[in-house]
């Protein structure tokens, strides 16, 4: 209540009047402490924000058309706590007001369709997000799914839709007529095409993913492709987890990253644990000396326990190693420290 009428008061101020809405204020503030350490560099000991879950605020809202039909959006921004500088930005510098979500959507009986800046279908963040099966999720920096296996981010000027439940199954496909704009003739713009599934009843959670990027008037024009899986059922004492990506691109990359992990309850929290293994080969333009072929593997355990209902403490340790064509490339595929080690330990506050 107490958040609803801070909301309204925060729109009131701006001039924006509403009625018979819903409007909550929400975020996440996230810090912790890090040690990192890469083959031949420096150990670096670090104060970072977002560690476990971006730090954000963001304002959502909904109001009731009737005959079961509604209005919504969510606008939400990313911020470092660290130094308060804006984050989640796609212009290089971090700009952009609510750059982690701005959405509209129209919701019924038929589903929901939505339009804005949105989170891809296998970004693992935000209201669209389908992707599973990886215990640690997009969370811990090197032991975040999407920084050994490709990940398409975020992404503006799309449209998305999703289906209403039919026992336990969702089916959602998603457009971007631009990634990051769409202001030159169409055929010259980055577009992204996503179509995936999602089964959640019982314990099972599991998903299928696909998605491409057509790279127009990139160094490598060809189009990217991803395909995710994420299997997963909770036991109770127990919540194992199988995850699986190939990624390929003609004259590019072609990877593939297989994912076990588990999660289970101890001593009052939750304790995580995974292991992952790429194998692939580049068939683009390699550097003198280099090796066509692509080798890394990672283990990456948490342990997260509640002090209240919104604060929650956690510790992560995990290491991540390259080989082969990955060697000597510590900032290959979205920047994952290759051939180094995090420990960390910090705390997330929700409200």
């Amino acid at each position: 209540m107490k958040k609803t009428l801070l909301a309204a008061a925060v729109m009131a101020a701006s001039g924006v009047a509403f009625a018979a809405s819903n409007v909550t204020l929400y975020g996440v503030v996230d810090a912790s402490v890090v040690v990192g350490k890469v083959k031949h560099q420096d150990t670096t000991v670090q104060l970072k924000s977002g560690f476990r879950n971006g730090s954000r605020w963001g304002i959502k809202g909904v109001e009731d058309l009737g005959n079961d039909y509604a209005v919504g959006f969510i606008l939400e921004q990313g911020y470092n706590v660290d130094d308060g500088t804006t984050a989640n930005g796609w212009s290089g510098d971090n700009s952009g007001a609510f750059n982690r979500e701005s959405k509209l959507y129209v919701q019924g009986n038929f589903g929901q369709i939505g339009f804005g800046r949105l989170g891809s279908l296998a970004g693992g963040a935000q209201s669209n997000n389908l992707l599973t099966g990886w215990a640690l999720g997009t969370s811990y920096d090197g032991g975040s799914w999407t920084a050994l296996a490709k990940g398409n981010g975020r992404l503006n000027n799309a449209i998305a839709y999703v289906s209403p439940d039919f026992a336990g199954f969702k089916f959602s496909a998603m457009y971007s007529n631009g990634t990051k704009k769409d202001d030159a003739k169409w055929s010259d713009n980055v577009h992204y095409y996503g179509i995936g599934g999602q089964y959640t009843l019982g314990g099972f959670k599991n998903s299928l993913i696909f998605e491409a990027v057509d790279n127009k008037g990139q160094t490598n024009s060809n189009t990217a492709y991803l395909i995710n899986l994420g299997l997963g059922y909770n036991f109770g004492a127990i919540t194992p987890m199988f995850a699986y990506q190939y990624n390929w691109q003609k004259d590019g990359v072609k990877d593939n990253v297989f994912g076990l992990s588990a999660l289970a309850p101890l001593g009052g929290g939750t304790a995580k644990i995974g292991a992952r293994y790429l194998f692939g080969k580049n068939e683009g333009t390699l550097a003198a000396g280099q090796s066509d072929r692509r080798r890394a593997w990672t283990i990456n355990g948490a342990y997260e326990y509640p002090l209240s209902k919104r604060t929650t403490t956690y510790a992560y340790a995990g290491y991540n190693h390259g080989s082969k064509g990955l060697k000597a490339d510590i900032t290959a595929n979205q920047n994952i420290k290759l051939n180094g080690y995090q420990v960390g330990v910090g705390m997330t506050h929700n409200f």
